[in-house]
């Protein structure tokens, strides 16, 4: 059986490693490499799609990339308690027709023994913005993992 270290129960250290290594997986935009993170039959719900699965979950993140260009994300780690972590994050991303988007969210994560996320649950609300006000730029730099990231 695969592990993902670090693994539950969690300390507030540990949490915090849990959150930022899903964070740097999301901003490489690659399904595949994300998808290991979550169980065989790792359960979602995102917004208003729920998702089972490995495959699923590679489907849903591969549609979300091609519509969302220059996605960059920031999560905050919010509680813990044993095997279950809140976040709450931003990212901003392009559409299609190039308006930009600032989209602010909490997720409940929920994991097994070995560290695979088994339930994520996102509840997420999207603002327009301009370009100018953009935040987020790519991945975050090594020297700011840990900050709290403003709300606006």
């Amino acid at each position: 059986m695969t592990t993902r270290p670090p693994l539950p129960p969690f300390t507030r250290e540990t949490a915090a490693q849990k959150v930022q290594a899903a964070e740097d997986a999301w901003n490489t935009r690659d399904p595949h490499r994300v998808a290991l993170a979550y169980s065989a039959d790792s359960v979602w719900r995102n917004r208003d799609t729920f998702v089972t699965g490995r495959a699923q979950i590679v489907e849903f993140l591969t549609a979300k990339w091609a519509r969302e260009h220059e996605y960059a994300l920031r999560k905050d780690l919010w509680a813990f308690d044993g095997n279950r972590i809140a976040v709450r994050f931003q990212y901003e991303c392009r559409d299609g027709d190039g308006r930009w988007w600032r989209s602010y969210g909490n997720e409940l994560w929920e994991f097994d023994e070995h560290g695979l996320m088994t339930r994520r649950e996102a509840s997420i609300d999207d603002v327009r913005i301009e370009e100018r006000q953009r935040r987020i730029h790519g991945p975050r730099p090594a020297a700011e993992h840990g900050r709290s990231f403003p709300l606006e």
